[in-house]
C-alpha cells in the first residue's frame, strides 16, 4: 500500500462539497437502496433535494409517485416500452401541472448521472451501472456508490476517472471501513476485516447445499435486498465481489483483506491498525446509515438509522470463513488479482447463473461450478490502465453465452 492517497474513498479528503441543501440523483430509485434513499432525503428537506430519477421500468406505479411528491425535474427509465405507461402515471398524478423531462432507453440512466447536481446515488444492480458511474464521475459530482458491480468490472476505468475524495460508498461493510479508516493514516493500516452474516446457509456443507431452493436461498436471516443481491449472500459471491471493491477503493493488498462471518450483522466491518488495535464500525441492520454516508458526508445525519439499546443483553458471534462450502470468496480474489476482464467475466457468468437458479433452471452449487468453469476458460490476466469500456463489454457478453451454454448442458445431463 502506497503513501499516496487514494484515488476513490478516502475518509480524509471532502470532495466537492458545498454549504446548504445537497441536490441528488437518485438511480435505481424503486429499488432497496433507491427506496431508503428517499425515505431519509424526505425526512431531511432542509438536507437534501431530489432532482431526477432513473429506474428500470418495473414498476411504474411507484417511479410516478417518487417522482411527483419529489418534484424531480427529470424521470428516466431504461425500458423505452414502458415511457407510455409512465407518461399515463404522471398525468394521473400531476394533472394540469407540467410534466417532468421524461427520458428512456439503455442510456437514459448514463444522461441523468452527467445532469448538474452535487451528488450521483448510484444504486443500480449489476454491471449496467458501469455507464452511469463513468458519467457522474466524468462530470465531476459526488458519487454515493451502493452499485458495486461498476467498480469491480471496471475497475481502471473508474480509478482513472475519479478525484481524491470523490466516491463513497454505500455497501454497509465499505461505509464502514470508511468511516474506520478515519481514525488513522493509510500507513497506520494492517488489515480489513469484511464481516459477512454467512447468509441463509451459515454451517452448512456443500453436500447439504446440493438440494437448496429459490425460496431457502431468498430467506436471508438478517438483511432484506433485492433477489439477485440475495442470492449472492447465500452463494456469498457478495463477499467475494466486497474483497475486490476494497481492493480498488482502499488500495489494500488482497493478502491484507480478510473475510469474517458474523451473523448477527451488527459489526459491519473492521480495520485493524498496525500498533494491533482494531476499530468496528456497529449498528444493528439498517442501510439508512451508509446511505447517509453516502449523501450527506462529511456531515452526519441525525437518526438515519436505529441505533443499539445498551440495556438488553445481546450476543455477538465471528466464525472463520468455511471455504469448502463457499468458494466463492477464493475465487474472486484469484479474478481480483488477475486484473483486466477477469472480474468483468466472473461478475456477468454469476449473474446469468442466478437467473438461471431463480428460473428453476440450475442447482445452487451449479451457480459457483459454472462460475468457476467460465473464469477457468477465459484465463486472461491483465489489462491494467489500457482497459476499454469495449473490452470490459465483449468480456461480459462472452462470459455470459458461456454461462448459459454450461448451465444449459448441466441441466441437460442431469435430466438425461
Amino acid at each position: 500500500m502506497s503513501d499516496r492517497p487514494s484515488p476513490l474513498a478516502d475518509p480524509h479528503i471532502t470532495f466537492d462539497v458545498s454549504e446548504g441543501r445537497r441536490d441528488i440523483v437518485v438511480l435505481g430509485s424503486t429499488g432497496s437502496i433507491g427506496t431508503q434513499a428517499i425515505d431519509l432525503v424526505l425526512r431531511n428537506p432542509d438536507r437534501f433535494r431530489v432532482t431526477a430519477l432513473a429506474a428500470s421500468g418495473g414498476r411504474i406505479g411507484l417511479l410516478a409517485e417518487q417522482a411527483h411528491r419529489l418534484k424531480v425535474a427529470a424521470v428516466a427509465v431504461a425500458r423505452e416500452e414502458a415511457l407510455p405507461e409512465l407518461r399515463e402515471a404522471l398525468k394521473a398524478l400531476y394533472g394540469s401541472e407540467p410534466l417532468p423531462e421524461l427520458l428512456a432507453g439503455p442510456d437514459a440512466a448514463t444522461q441523468l448521472a452527467a445532469s448538474p447536481c452535487h451528488t450521483v446515488l448510484n444504486g443500480i444492480t449489476g454491471s449496467i451501472g458501469l455507464a452511469p458511474t463513468l458519467a457522474a464521475l466524468e462530470a465531476g459530482r459526488t458519487l454515493a456508490l451502493a452499485n458495486k458491480e461498476s467498480l469491480i468490472v471496471g475497475g481502471p476505468l473508474v480509478k482513472g476517472l475519479a478525484k481524491p475524495g470523490q466516491i463513497i460508498p454505500v455497501d454497509s461493510e465499505h461505509a464502514a471501513l470508511f468511516q474506520a479508516l478515519a481514525a488513522g493514516t493509510r500507513a497506520d493500516v494492517r488489515k480489513l476485516v469484511v464481516t459477512a452474516s454467512g447468509g441463509p446457509f451459515r454451517g452448512r456443507t456443500r453436500e447439504q447445499l446440493a438440494d437448496v431452493t429459490r425460496e431457502d436461498a431468498l430467506a436471508h436471516p438478517t438483511w432484506a435486498m433485492g433477489p439477485v443481491i440475495t442470492v449472492n449472500s447465500a452463494t456469498l459471491v457478495n463477499k467475494g465481489l466486497e474483497v475486490i471493491e476494497a481492493h480498488l477503493l482502499y488500495d489494500i493488498p488482497f493478502d491484507r483483506i480478510e473475510v469474517v462471518v458474523h451473523p448477527q450483522s451488527y459489526v459491519h466491518s473492521m480495520v485493524e491498525f498496525t500498533d494491533g488495535s482494531t476499530l468496528a464500525q456497529a449498528t444493528p441492520p439498517d442501510m439508512g446509515g451508509p446511505i447517509a454516508i453516502g449523501i450527506g458526508w462529511p456531515e452526519r445525519v441525525p437518526d438515519a438509522a436505529p441505533a443499539f439499546d445498551w440495556s438488553t443483553a445481546s450476543t455477538w458471534e465471528f466464525f472463520p470463513l468455511d471455504t469448502e462450502a463457499f468458494p466463492s470468496v477464493g475465487l474472486a480474489r484469484h479474478v481480483g488479482e488477475l486484473g483486466g476482464t477477469a472480474p468483468a467475466v466472473f461478475n456477468a457468468a454469476n449473474e446469468e447463473c442466478v437467473e438461471a437458479f431463480l428460473a428453476g433452471r440450475l442447482p445452487f452449487n451449479g451457480i459457483m461450478d459454472t462460475v468457476t468453469a467460465v473464469v477457468t476458460e477465459h484465463g486472461k490476466p491483465g489489462g491494467g490502465t489500457s482497459l476499454t469500456v469495449s473490452d470490459v463489454l465483449e468480456a461480459e457478453t462472452w462470459a455470459r453465452a458461456r454461462a448459459r451454454e454450461l448451465a444449459a448442458k448441466a441441466t441437460a445431463e442431469a435430466r438425461a
